[in-house]
């Protein structure tokens, strides 16, 4: 008998190796029995997520998801839909895969079967975070792919990414590998995107899924948001509204090219793939590495888009951003006033008015770098980060020393992920940058992309950061900047393996700010990519704030504010009043407090009113500014609906909340209806106060002033409510609610 093991057990291995032989759980893991179904439900709070793993193929299938199933036996009585919760190609599947690969002996099928399933709870030690981890493998090959769900509680949000491995002797090709794979079936299905361009971010337009496949994509590799940015929501059966309806809200941490394919098949079943764009980006895989898709977060609401709004935000200020439950620097930054133009006298001017604003930081915009080829417009000195001596003869080191003297913080701006053909970078290493061989460059503001798949490149910038923070220990904020998309791209560095480039030039850059910030933890970055070119929560792990656009006319933010707040907390969107539109300094700083405050204007050339006005405002703002950063948001009148806008944070005791009501336009004749308040409590008594109220008094806004001083009940101001209405155009007016 053990003779015969012996000459047994190599074939065994054998087949195991191979894949022929399925992987035994390891102890203490659910197990099947045979030709049984077994459950795997999962879910949060008020969301269930269910899948099924079939007695009869051993395949795992989505059996639910949507709203929390309280009694376990109603799990029974879900109509089994056989949805494969992450699809493969080349077998049977007969629509878009989340999955597709060419094994090394040329066969491009892929099968994955369920092997085991774990569970770990409270990760990182919070409370109400599980994760889930499903195993699948292919039953002839050593393929495999792990499914992750991490579930949390009390936010409602579910994250989700696959790790996918192989053992096969040569790389194993990979052509799809999605995030996450949902699949849904309602009478109908309604799409909300958000789209745009420079200056034009988070336009948002909702429009009817039918037959076939919708594509949200991108594929410019870096400033990959440009267009697209990377959020969804599917609303069920019907339009869903802010208090009302079934929807789903998601979006990719990933800062390079994503897709978001819907496919509505014949039966009107809808399967939603999300992930990284496979275009141009099949993928080489060496044995036993691991391939990491990045996380699919998303939340599930039953009434309306405002719940899952609140959902995200509140996932995000505790685990999606940089310090998020902490607070924010009010900013004063030099790019209106000055442009490339200024030396330190200038600057020294502006710190002057930092403190005279009552600001926090004074951010040095573009313009204070290189030498050879001196920045003094966007055509040259990009990569060159050494002081300009014309500009700057005492170096930085001398504003941070002139900011202290003045109490203030100080703070600059970089871009290190780029460079121009005139810097003495471009001259010293050509190889260092991407651009096709045997064709002309091209360039898109004067400038080309580094190449940070290159380890030397990523030393470079890192290196540039952490030298400048080096030399300058009193640095307080940066701003890090991204001002192209990829083009012509090409990297020496990958050699024969360029459709790797738009995948390991995401994670190269994740690999360098994470290095980064084991150096500099709480560092304020903010998050900027030629305005809102790349907003998403893979970078914000690193970043604590992003600029939204460069475009910051008053009345355009308003609506791309107001795109942002669907899935990105007010804390984390930087709004500064600027000269920018011709609407007056109160309605642009009423604009700007929806959000971080900062302030980018020649505060010399205000009037004496003016700034007074500005000195109240940020005193106002820093009064109450946690319940705007920390509040729930209710969104209670859209700009897209009516000529005004109107919405509301409440804090989480219900005690205190502020009102932010802007009218856009105002036709002859026009009456507006009163605003019914959200997220008060009916029995409380709150005072309501118009707050932020220009030194000359109000002009413009008569209504609402009829109600300032007095107090309500929270069931009055919920069910008759405010007065939020005037019929100047472009006024607004701010409330203060207090218990």
């Amino acid at each position: 008998m053990k003779k015969l093991f012996s000459l047994l057990f190599p074939y065994f291995l054998f087949l195991y190796a191979t894949g022929q032989v399925p992987m035994g759980p390891p102890p203490g893991t659910p197990q099947m029995q045979q030709n049984q179904d077994l459950i795997i439900p999962l879910g949060t709070k008020n969301i269930s997520l269910i899948y099924k793993v079939s007695g009869r193929d051993g395949r795992l299938y989505q059996l639910y998801f949507g709203p929390k199933l309280e009694n376990p036996d109603d799990i029974k009585l879900v109509r089994d839909q056989d949805h494969l919760a992450y699809a493969t190609f080349g077998t049977d599947n007969l629509f878009e895969p989340a999955i597709r690969a060419t094994h090394n002996d040329g066969n491009p099928s892929l099968e994955l079967k369920f092997v085991t399933q774990s569970s770990e709870t409270r990760i990182g030690g919070r409370d109400g975070v599980t994760l889930n981890k499903i195993f699948l493998k292919d039953p002839q090959y050593p393929f495999e792919a792990t499914l992750n769900i991490k579930t949390y509680e009390y936010e409602d949000v579910i994250e989700q990414w696959v790790e996918i491995k192989h053992s096969e002797k040569k790389p194993v090709t990979i052509f799809n590998y999605a995030s996450s794979m949902l699949h849904f079936d309602a009478e109908k299905y309604w799409l909300t995107q958000f789209h745009g361009d420079w200056a034009e971010e988070m336009k948002m337009k909702e429009s009817e899924l039918t037959a076939g496949i919708k594509i949200l994509d991108s594929k410019l590799g870096t400033r990959a948001h440009m267009y697209q940015t990377p959020v969804f929501m599917l609303s069920l059966n019907e339009k869903a509204e802010e208090n009302t309806g079934q929807v789903l809200a998601g979006t990719l941490g990933w800062s390079g090219n994503f897709r978001f394919l819907f496919e509505v098949d014949e039966k009107g079943s809808l399967r939603v793939i999300s992930g990284i764009n496979p275009f141009a980006s099949e993928y080489s895989l060496d044995p036993e590495k691991v391939f990491k898709t990045p996380s699919m977060i998303f939340t599930f609401s039953a009434t309306g888009k405002g719940q899952a709004s609140r959902n995200l935000h509140r996932w995000a200020t505790r685990y999606g951003i940089l310090d998020g439950t902490g607070s924010r620097m009010t900013i004063l930054n030099n790019w209106e006033a000055t442009g490339f133009n200024f030396d330190e006298k200038k600057l020294s001017a502006i710190l002057d008015n930092t403190k005279k604003l009552g600001l926090d930081v004074f951010l040095l915009d573009d313009g204070w770098f290189a030498n050879k080829y001196p920045r003094n417009n966007d055509r040259a000195g990009l990569g060159d980060w050494q002081e300009n001596k014309a500009k700057l003869p005492d170096g930085l080191g001398y504003l941070v020393k002139e900011a202290d003297a003045r109490g203030v913080k100080f703070g600059f701006w970089i871009e290190p992920e780029m460079v121009n053909p005139k810097s003495e970078l471009y001259e010293t290493h050509p190889d260092w940058i991407l651009r096709l061989p045997n064709r002309p460059e091209n360039y898109y503001r004067n400038q080309l992309v580094l190449d940070l798949t290159n380890p030397s490149v990523q030393e470079f910038v890192f290196n540039t950061v952490d030298g400048i923070l080096t030399s300058n220990p009193g640095i307080a904020f940066i701003k890090w900047d991204c001002n192209r998309m990829m083009t012509n791209a090409y990297s020496v560095n990958l050699k024969d393996k360029q459709s790797h480039l738009y995948v390991d030039y995401v994670n190269s850059l994740y690999s360098v700010l994470e290095r980064l910030r084991k150096k500099y933890p709480h560092l304020p970055v903010m998050l900027c990519s030629g305005g809102g070119g790349r907003v998403d929560y893979g970078a914000l792990r690193y970043f604590t704030e992003f600029w939204a656009s460069d475009n910051t006319d008053a009345l355009e933010r308003i609506y791309i504010q107001w795109g942002y707040s669907h899935f990105f907390p007010a804390i984390s969107v930087c709004n500064h009043v600027t000269s920018w539109g011709k609407q007056s300094l109160k309605f642009r700083t009423d604009v700007a407090m929806m959000g971080k405050l900062g302030f980018d204007i020649e505060a010399d050339k205000m009037t004496e009113n003016e700034l007074k006005f500005s000195q109240n405002a940020v005193i106002t703002y820093n009064r109450i500014k946690e319940v705007i950063y920390k509040g729930d948001l209710y969104r209670l009148i859209s700009p897209y609906d009516e000529n005004r806008a109107v919405l509301m944070y409440v804090n989480g005791t219900k005690s205190r909340a502020v009102l932010f009501g802007y009218i856009l336009n105002a036709r002859y004749g026009e009456t507006f209806d009163r605003v019914k308040l959200q997220g008060l409590d009916p029995a409380k008594t709150y005072k309501v106060q118009e707050i932020n109220v220009p030194n000359e008094g109000r002009r413009g806004f008569g209504q609402g002033m009829s109600e300032s001083g007095r107090t309500f009940t929270g069931d009055y101001l919920m069910k008759i409510g405010l007065n939020i209405g005037s019929n100047t155009p472009l006024t607004s007016v701010v409330y203060e609610i207090s218990e």
